[in-house]
């Protein structure tokens, strides 16, 4: 892909491939540390994909993340969707709109290590937060 195209893409498509890419990264990272079977993995998963956990993510990599990589998250925030899950509420799906655009964003540029920077980063907030339940 070359270098002009990667940077035509609106928010809303940084955002769908985001989604795809970071839920593959947390399967992943289930099947290795679970090994359970594909129903306790789903369950698991959801903790860590939803809306409010994304968006606690970005706010807790906020310090992490460069001027350039917070406007993508701006950006991916600040988009008119035309559907908002019954389960979210509006700021934190518009916040994990944001933080999936930031992993599109990544993706498309082949950052793949600053991807598993961040998703790393996420899952120990997510991890952090579920203990303390």
């Amino acid at each position: 892909m070359g270098e002009e195209s990667k940077r035509i893409y609106p928010p809303l498509v940084l955002a769908y491939i985001g989604d795809a890419i970071y839920e593959v990264h947390i399967r992943t990272y289930l099947i290795e540390k679970l090994r359970g079977n594909v129903n306790k993995l789903h369950k698991h998963a959801t903790k860590y994909v939803k809306a409010s956990a994304q968006a606690a993510s970005v706010h807790g990599i906020k310090h992490m993340l460069s001027e350039k990589e917070w406007d993508i998250v701006k950006k991916g925030r600040n988009q008119k969707s035309n559907s908002i899950p019954k389960n979210a509420s509006l700021v934190d799906y518009k916040y994990a709109t944001g933080f999936e655009a930031l992993i599109g964003y990544h993706h498309l540029h082949g950052n793949e290590a600053r991807i598993k920077e961040i998703v790393d980063a996420s899952i120990l907030l997510i991890e952090d937060a579920l203990e303390e339940r």
